[in-house]
């Protein structure tokens, strides 16, 4: 894997936890891919959350 996080530039090959791979979560911007490593995404969650369609947090 050579995914790079967008924020701080950690690789995903740098990660050996399954876990924090887990973690890591994929945006897309403007059609193109982005990552965020499970230290970023975990820092920028209000961001990430606030991106989500309306009806996200209406279904139940």
């Amino acid at each position: 894997m050579t995914d790079t996080c967008a924020r701080c530039g950690r690789t995903r090959s740098s990660v050996t936890d399954p876990a924090q791979l887990l973690a890591w979560v994929r945006e897309r911007e403007r059609g193109a891919d982005q990552w965020l490593c499970h230290v970023c995404a975990r820092a920028h969650v209000r961001d990430i959350e606030g991106k989500l369609p309306s009806d996200y947090w209406t279904a139940g």
